[in-house]
């Protein structure tokens, strides 16, 4: 028997999700809305000021994710290791960065499934499920 660990549903009211909402809409590739999806997922990266402010550009038509902002400010966003590690590899669906697969060694138990949802969510599959085996 299989289970899988899904994230939690969203709190209503809840900011980030709203804003999580708007990146999604102004996605304009599936890497880009995967990419955004994981990042609402794990929610610890995205809930970091820095990482907003880099982040997140205001257009004349709503706020729009840009990933090429993050990647020059990698280390200096306050970040931990397993956080950096994370997002190098989110940065890495959009196309950017040079972060390896080797990188989710550094994940735990609760950020692994995230990308491994967010890869399979990138290669448009849906028939294989992500979860613990017991």
């Amino acid at each position: 028997m299989t289970t899988t660990t899904e994230p939690e549903p969203p709190v209503e009211d809840d900011p980030l999700q709203a804003l999580g909402k708007q990146l999604l809409r102004t996605a304009t590739s599936p890497g880009a809305r995967s990419a955004v999806q994981a990042l609402l997922d794990e929610r610890t990266v995205l809930e970091v000021p820095a990482v907003q402010r880099a982040l997140v550009v205001d257009t004349g038509r709503g706020q729009r994710a840009d990933f090429d902002g993050l990647l020059g400010r990698l280390y200096t966003l306050g970040l931990d290791e397993q956080q950096r590690s994370f997002l190098g590899l989110v940065l890495s669906m959009v196309g950017i960065g040079m972060t390896t697969i080797a990188a989710v060694q550094d994940l735990d138990e609760r950020c692994l499934p995230i990308i491994l949802r967010a890869v399979l969510r990138l290669a448009d599959n849906d028939t294989i499920a992500v979860g613990t085996r017991i």
